[in-house]
């Protein structure tokens, strides 16, 4: 079994990464508050002791508005800390798996994305995401970038969460309906993890795999979609809302969001072999798992 080293473990994707590997990699895992990622020196004994074949770096500072204050501390953890990460595997030979973002675009146009277009991002998290992705390019470690977009779980603080807390407390919830992407589940996420783990560890040199992939479900919708499809799983449970469709004009916020997050999924398709489930079947496996726990 390879040695992979988890980061970011207690997160929504790292608690969805943990099980999914648990029983398949000679696992070690550490929480946001097991390893600080704002110290570099911590990163570097981190690797040095576990000596993975394999870092998963789930950790990022993901607060899209409360960036725009805290510029810095995401700076660091979003961009810096993967740099860190990055560099001690390239003395080592190692791998990194790093999540990414659909944040990174301007959100122009309605094609989606390739891994090769001009970014350009709207945000201080998509900026700060951006600058970690060509640390890790710039470290010359060995590496698959994985840019996914909307994700929630069935545990953390999510859109399917907050959908669901606010079904409870309104009787009317007014939804973006002009921005276009895709609902990726960490469930779905972790299990295409998985697979390349898999392959990974069979690789030799694997310089013709290291670099950036999108990896979403598949299909596209806007959060107002998302929030309808989210309420028609749960009616069973509680009593959805009336949903008012509404320009992202009508609902500023700090952060620019991009228009367009479509991501297209080629890439990851045709060297790993990964396809992903639509968006409305992963939402329904979730759906289905919370459904039965309560």
């Amino acid at each position: 079994m390879p040695r992979v080293l988890l980061l970011g473990a207690g997160g929504q994707l790292g608690i969805q990464l943990a099980k999914i590997l648990d029983a398949e990699t000679d696992l070690t895992a550490f929480t946001r508050a097991q390893l600080d990622f704002t110290n570099p020196d911590a990163l570097r004994a981190a690797i040095r002791e576990a000596r993975p074949e394999i870092v998963i770096n789930a950790a990022a500072y993901t607060a899209v508005d409360k960036a725009e204050q805290e510029r810095e501390i995401a700076h660091v953890v979003n961009a810096v800390a993967p740099g860190v990460l990055a560099d001690e595997l390239a003395h080592t030979n190692g791998w990194l798996i790093h999540y990414s973002t659909d944040y990174v675009f301007d959100g122009s146009g309605t094609k989606p994305w390739v891994e090769t277009d001009k970014t350009g991002p709207l945000s201080v998290y998509g900026q700060t995401k951006l600058d970690g992705e060509l640390a890790i390019a710039a470290s010359g470690c060995r590496h698959v970038v994985l840019r996914t977009s909307w994700v929630y779980a069935a545990e953390g603080r999510n859109f399917l969460h907050t959908m669901l807390r606010l079904g409870r407390e309104r009787e009317r919830l007014s939804i973006v309906d002009d921005q276009i992407g895709a609902p990726t589940s960490a469930e779905a996420i972790s299990e295409a993890t998985r697979k390349v783990v898999t392959q990974l560890a069979g690789i030799g040199t694997g310089a013709g795999v290291s670099g950036l992939y999108h990896l979403t479900c598949s299909g596209a919708t806007s959060w107002y979609g998302f929030a309808r499809e989210i309420f028609a799983e749960f009616a069973s449970k509680q009593r959805p809302p009336e949903l008012v469709p509404i320009p992202t004009e009508a609902y500023p916020t700090p952060a620019r969001r991009p228009y367009n997050s479509r991501l297209d999924c080629g890439r990851i398709a045709r060297e790993f072999g990964v396809i992903m489930p639509s968006w409305e079947d992963a939402l329904l496996e979730v759906a289905s798992g919370m459904l039965s726990h309560k």
